[in-house]
Formats: C-alpha cells, structure tokens, sequence
C-alpha cells in the first residue's frame, strides 16, 4: 500500500466513545484520548495532510483541533462525501488518494468511495463490512492512533518514523 495523500476522520465514535455528557447547566463535555495525538504525530512527521470531517458542531472539537494543529475542519456536515470531494479537489487528488475512518451512518459513502476505509472495534457490523480495516481499539480508546499506525505498517513507513523516535 501506497502512503495516502490525504488522511481523513470522523470525531464523536472514533477519537471520542460516542458519548455526549451534559452537566446540570447544559454544558457538554467529551473525552479525547491523549495517545490519538501520536498519529497526529505520525501524520506530520511524513507530511501527510489530516482533516476532521465531523457531523456535530461543537466548540469542543475546534478546541481539540486547534490544540493539535489541524487546519481542515469541518464541523455540522451530515453528507460527508461532497466535502471530502471538495478538499480533494482543492489538493488535485482523488477519493482513491485518501484514507478514512469513521463509525456510523453518515460515514458510509465517505467510506465507500476512498481507498482505505477503516472504522473502530465498536462501529456497528455493518459499518465494519464496508471497511477494509477495523481496529482493535474502540473509539475513544486510541482507534485513530491505531488506524494510523496500521497504515504506516501497510505503507512500509512504521519502522521509519519509530526510529525517529529511538525506538
């Protein structure tokens, strides 16, 4: 497998459990996963642009995003397909260049029509039957790490980028 020319993810499934909490004042809260960073880590260190593609509208996730660095970041999109489109477009590549995870009905076509699809441990089966990997990790646990280091070790680049870091 080739390095994608693009990465792209999902956010509420994938870097979070999928749950929304609320305090008794409306606030809401979600929980990232610190070992996701590393693939954010990973995507740099081989100049892999990473964009989030999310269908909730959330403070929170521009807040994660900026923390983090990434730029492209679509929030309340609910036909994800026509935005990825549209950044691949603006990057003169295709869907078949860009690879994807995400966990549930609004990511199906997105899924389906690029060329490495994943989705976390516990995306419904048949989100994971459209998928050309599934991790071990659930969302919220890592899976965005892992989905990232199971390209890197597809694409013959995991060897490399630990040795960057003298492992």
């Amino acid at each position: 497998m080739n390095l994608p020319k693009l990465i792209l993810t999902d956010i509420d499934g994938v870097w979070t459990d999928g749950g929304m909490y609320y305090d008794q004042t409306g606030n809401e809260w979600k929980k990232f996963n610190t070992i996701d960073s590393a693939g954010v880590i990973f995507c740099r260190q081989l100049n892999i642009p990473l964009g989030i593609i999310t269908g909730e509208n959330t403070q929170i996730v521009a807040n994660r995003a900026k923390k983090l660095q990434i730029t492209e970041v679509h929030q309340g999109i609910k036909n994800k397909l026509p935005v990825a489109q549209q950044i691949c477009q603006e990057m003169q590549i295709s869907l078949a260049d860009v690879a994807y995870i995400g966990d549930d009905l609004g990511d199906i076509d997105l899924l389906k029509s690029v060329g490495f699809a994943a989705a976390p441990a516990n995306a419904s089966n048949y989100i994971k039957n459209i998928c050309h990997f599934v991790t071990e990790k659930k969302g919220g646990d890592g899976a965005f790490r892992e989905f990232v280091e199971e390209i890197l070790i597809r694409s013959n680049q995991f060897e490399q980028i630990l040795k960057s870091f003298n492992l």
